[in-house]
């Protein structure tokens, strides 16, 4: 007899296949339709985000932890924001990605075409039932959603509203399947879904990476820590890498596009690094440095530990480097391989800079707080891979899909 998670996976996969081939306007409607629940239900979804926040306080969550949970009328707005963007984004479904004829007269196509049941396991944060059901739907997959049991209430109502709005625009409730127990044997299950998942994405920390790791059997792709650098280079003007410095830092430091390391080439150094510590410091920022650091300015010291982690709040590391090439060194020994800026007015060593350090995103005098689906113009994203298959960076519509080729003949045979 099926489990009650083997019986989803297998509503799931019905769902995905009327999904595969819906309309693009079917499918708008039905986005634009969960985005008008969203707002017009907004107190239903408050109330039982209040109740999710109680509990998760009694039980000690606090923090950054506790931010990514809370929802307002603003990140509800937001929410609702992010399905119509995805709405008006191009369908990226029968895309010919390339073709060719064959000397025989074969015609042959490479189609976009969805993946089918993508599994969505996800801490804390309500709004990434919202922002990974629409960007699943828009790209023809249904989403198998597992979120914490700190976010159940929110999360249950977040996903029945997406559910009528499938039903609303003709497509089966079954699109968005939320599995509410929260038991970690469940989480396995739901790992080794086999038959049924055809992706996995993992949003949440080390513990749940470490268990996908070992316990998953589906294809999977990481959604993985952001340990971001903003490296100062020689040539920096100082005023323009402050503001950008302090923005990657302080802006919502407990998120993973937040700068959590800062490398400063040493002829700059005795300029910038009292200015930045001096505003981080004030800002709340805890800093820890290496020996050139805290000749500079006050600060603990930091260990490769502190180098190597993503604090997710108001902490950040400091390396003096002699040069470009050990900057690169640095950020590559240490990166995650979420995000990655230089601030410099070099060219030259902004090219060296963007061609040798390896990380998903790479970015040329600004904020790593621009590596967000949304921002690049994806709409809501379904997280942000670190690895390099088969996605890397932001995923949006298009990560989503596979391909297909798809062969046009008139009676060919192999002789």
């Amino acid at each position: 007899m099926a489990s009650a998670v083997e019986e989803l996976g297998q509503r799931a996969r019905d769902a995905s296949r009327v999904l595969a081939s819906a309309s693009t306007v079917v499918k708008n409607t039905a986005l634009l339709a969960a985005a008008d629940l969203l707002v017009d239900r907004g107190p239903e979804i408050l109330d039982a985000n209040a109740g999710d926040l109680a509990a998760a306080e009694r039980d000690g969550l606090k923090g950054a932890a506790l931010d990514r949970l809370r929802l307002d009328d603003s990140r509800l707005e937001a929410m609702a924001a992010g399905l119509r963007q995805v709405a008006a984004l191009p369908d990226p479904i029968g895309e010919v990605l390339d073709g060719t004829r064959r000397p025989n007269g074969l015609d042959i196509q490479r189609v976009r075409v969805p993946l089918g049941v993508v599994a969505i396991i996800y801490e804390n944060r309500p709004n990434v039932t919202s922002d990974a059901a629409g960007i699943c739907l828009k790209s023809g997959n249904a989403a198998l959603l597992r979120g914490s049991s700190s976010a159940l209430e929110s999360n249950r109502v977040v996903a029945g509203l997406l559910r009528e709005g499938a039903v609303k625009a003709g497509l089966p409730a079954d699109a968005v399947i939320l599995v509410d127990d929260a038991a970690h044997e469940t989480a396995v299950e739901v790992m080794q879904l086999d038959e049924y998942v055809d992706c996995l994405i993992p949003r949440g920390g080390p513990s749940l990476i470490q268990s996908i790791h070992d316990n998953a059997t589906v294809p999977v792709i990481i959604d993985g820590d952001g340990n971001c650098h903003v490296y100062v280079d020689a040539a920096a003007d100082l005023d323009v890498a402050l503001d950008i410095v302090f923005n990657a830092k302080t802006n919502r430091p407990g998120v993973c596009n937040a700068a959590e390391s800062l490398v400063v080439h040493r002829d700059v150094a005795e300029a910038f690094v009292p200015r930045v510590a001096s505003a981080l410091v004030e800002a709340g920022v805890e800093l820890r440095g290496d020996e050139p650091s805290r000749l500079l300015h006050p600060m603990g010291t930091a260990t490769d530990d502190d180098y190597a982690r993503e604090f997710l709040g108001l902490e950040m590391s400091v390396a003096v480097v002699a040069d470009l090439e050990s900057a690169i060194e640095h950020v590559n020994r240490f990166s995650t391989g979420h995000t990655e800026a230089i601030v410099t007015r070099d060219l030259d060593a902004a090219r060296r800079f963007t061609r040798e350090v390896d990380a998903g995103v790479v970015i040329v005098n600004a904020s790593t707080r621009f590596t967000d689906g949304e921002r690049f113009g994806f709409g809501a994203e379904i997280g942000t891979s670190t690895q390099k298959l088969h996605a890397r960076g932001p995923m949006g519509l298009r990560e989503l899909t596979t391909y297909k080729y798809l062969v046009w003949g008139d009676g060919q045979i192999v002789q």
